[in-house]
């Protein structure tokens, strides 16, 4: 089997996974996509140590190794990952990431306009002068 052909199959897998970490607004689903960039990297970490032990007649297989190290530190990352969704979504009531930018100490929710409402004690004065 040449190489070409996990290659392509780990770039558009990755491709997939960026779009979808980028243009999706649900924790979960940014969640899923970041595993599927991972698994791009371990399809290509696969093919590479397959396709570099053919040639230097090594029994090594670094990459099969570096691919286990992966997959450990991705199920250790979706678990803390959706622990924290889960206690957001008990605290908030959505998962959408947008609604979800606000969440240091001191400031308000989006008024109706989508606009970030006045906060601290200077907001109390322009409030009082308006």
């Amino acid at each position: 089997m040449h190489l070409a052909y996990p290659a392509v199959l780990s770039a558009l897998l990755f491709c997939t996974g960026l779009y979808g970490v980028l243009a999706r607004r649900n924790a979960i689903l940014v969640l899923m996509s970041v595993e599927l960039m991972l698994n791009a990297v371990n399809l290509n970490l696969v093919a590479f140590d397959v396709w570099l032990s053919r040639t230097a007649q090594e029994t090594l297989h670094s990459g099969q190794a570096l691919t286990l190290f992966t997959i450990a530190i991705a199920a250790a990352e979706i678990g803390i990952g959706l622990a924290i969704v889960l206690a957001v979504h008990r605290n908030r009531g959505t998962s959408d990431i947008d609604k979800l930018r606000d969440t240091a100490e001191g400031h308000e929710t989006d008024g109706p306009d989508g606009e970030a409402g006045p906060a601290g004690p200077d907001a109390e004065k322009a409030e009082a002068t308006a």
